[in-house]
């Protein structure tokens, strides 16, 4: 089951290395960012990963309140909560909100198929 997949995709993105967050992304993928913008692919989403460590220095993200909504053998999928803070040209930053995630197992391993970010309500 999927269950060390969102500890492990938390802990790549803080290394803010897209080395290490592009094994857990499928080729495929379609990542909606909580600006509405969307990256469909994975050479897409490893652009907007990327554009983001960049912009964003010494960011701390956390992951809380995971709900597993479906698992399946090869399929599982969960919300959560996502908050981060760092520097954005030398100022401090900070979002939070929600997300939810689909996973599909491939045949090395589980790999984000969908994210979808939404910003917390003011």
């Amino acid at each position: 089951m999927p269950d060390a997949f969102p500890a492990a995709y938390e802990a790549a993105l803080r290394s803010q290395r897209w080395e290490v967050v592009a094994p857990l992304i499928h080729d495929e993928a379609c990542v909606t960012f909580s600006t509405g913008a969307v990256h469909r692919g994975k050479a897409a989403v490893q652009r907007a990963f990327e554009a983001n460590f960049a912009a964003i220095d010494n960011e701390d993200y956390r992951v809380s309140e995971l709900v597993w909504r479906d698992r399946t053998a090869d399929r599982a999928g969960y919300t959560f909560r996502f908050a981060w803070h760092g520097n954005i040209a030398g100022q401090p930053a900070s979002g939070a909100g929600t997300g939810s995630i689909t996973l599909v197992l491939t045949p090395t391993g589980w790999q984000l198929l969908a994210e979808t970010l939404h910003r917390a309500a003011p």
